[in-house]
Order: C-alpha cells, then sequence, then structure tokens
C-alpha cells in the first residue's frame, strides 16, 4: 500500500521535481514555526514567563495557530507520499507524529480552559496547577516533535 502511494503521480513529482520537495519542506518550516511559535508562547505565558502578556492574546492567535497546522499537515503529507515505505518504519517519524498529535490534543484542551475561563483580562485569570502541568507537557510535546523532525534526515 505504500509502495503504492509511492508511485503515484503527486508522490513521484514531489520525489523528482528540483522544486516541489524543497519548497514543500519550506513550507513545512512556515507552518512549524508559526503552530509552534503560537502554542510554545502561549505555553511559557501560562507558565509565568513573560507575566504581563494578556492571555485574550492567544484566544485571538489561536487561528493563526490552527492555520500553522493546516500548512503543516498538507505540506508534511506530500512530503511523506514520496517517502511513505521508509518513513512508516522510521522511529524518529513515528515519535514526531505521536508528538505532534499530542501537542494539538493539548492545544485544544488548553484553548478551551483559557476560553472558559477567561474573564475578560487575561491578567485575572488564575492558572492553576493542572493547567501549568499541561502547558509544560505541551512545551514538551512541541520541543520534541522539532527534535524527532530534525532526527528524521539522520537516523534509519
Amino acid at each position: 500500500m505504500l509502495t503504492t502511494l509511492e508511485t503515484t503521480a503527486i508522490a513521484t513529482w514531489v520525489g523528482e521535481s528540483l522544486y516541489a520537495y524543497p519548497g514543500l519542506l519550506a513550507c513545512h518550516i512556515v507552518g512549524l514555526a508559526i503552530v509552534v511559535g503560537v502554542f510554545a508562547m502561549r505555553d511559557l505565558r501560562l507558565l509565568g514567563v513573560a507575566a504581563d502578556i494578556d492571555l485574550a492574546v492567544f484566544l485571538e492567535l489561536k487561528r493563526l495557530a490552527y492555520a500553522g497546522f493546516t500548512i503543516n499537515l498538507v505540506s508534511g503529507l506530500l512530503l511523506f507520499s514520496s517517502q511513505a515505505s521508509y518513513l512508516a518504519t522510521s522511529i524518529p517519524f513515528l515519535s514526531k507524529i505521536v508528538c505532534v498529535a499530542t501537542g494539538m490534543v493539548l492545544a485544544f484542551f488548553l484553548n478551551g480552559r483559557l476560553g472558559e475561563d477567561f474573564t475578560g483580562s487575561g491578567h485575572a485569570v488564575a492558572i492553576d496547577a493542572k493547567t501549568r502541568g499541561l502547558a509544560c507537557l505541551s512545551l514538551a510535546c512541541w520541543c520534541a516533535a522539532i527534535i524527532a523532525g530534525r532526527l528524521i534526515a539522520y537516523i534509519f
């Protein structure tokens, strides 16, 4: 099944075109910068860093983060199509997917908590230990996803 995916016209284009793979990789990096940038800032804010930043900002930025994730999803699927049989057995790739999936579940949950707890001023919101723990776990997932993503190229 994976070799069939690798022989599709789109996968062949991604693998053989002079510009497709590097272009998609650039899109993937831009998406990564957006999604991880927004969620890492939110997580750090929830952990007490830059406490003067209003939490309402992150409720407004969540759509941007989801757009970044969409860029990553589309570019990632296209990149995957050209190396599907290799990547399906790559421990760093599989680790990255688990970390990204966990990070996104935590993102939805944390954004939901912020939306429920928001009382008009982000400075007035009390951040409980559970939320701080989830923010720490989210930050760890995004860092691990980046590291695992880089390791894909180096660990066979």
